[in-house]
């Protein structure tokens, strides 16, 4: 939307953040099935800018399941007007801790095979 966007008419950096953020945290909640918290975000990479119109996607891949926090690396893709190629603009790796329900970090269950979204 126009209210998100730069002083260049781009869509703010931190927009796209937090997308790729709230997209990780479901998929970490997937894999954890509990509550997460972000920790740390790694190698964030801007490519290329994000424009108004465009449709974003955010897809997710496994990095590294530790005793209590999790590591997924994110790449966010957009479809622009009138293109039919899909184009990488941002990617990085985002660090989730789980938590139980007083907000102390617990133990990640690992029964689960990997997954990707």
């Amino acid at each position: 939307m126009p209210a998100d966007t730069n002083q260049n008419g781009d869509i703010f950096g931190g927009w796209l953040l937090s997308q790729m953020d709230i997209s990780g945290g479901v998929f970490a909640a997937k894999i954890t099935k509990t509550r997460n918290v972000t920790v740390a975000i790694e190698a964030m990479n801007f490519r290329k800018p994000v424009f108004v119109g465009d449709l974003v996607s955010v897809h997710g891949k496994l990095v590294r399941v530790g005793r209590t926090s999790i590591t997924v690396h994110l790449e966010a893709w957009v479809l622009r007007r009138k293109e039919m190629q899909a184009i990488l603009v941002t990617d990085g790796n985002f660090t989730y801790v789980s938590i139980d329900e007083q907000g102390r970090p617990q133990a990640i269950k690992q029964d689960q095979p990997p997954i990707t979204a």
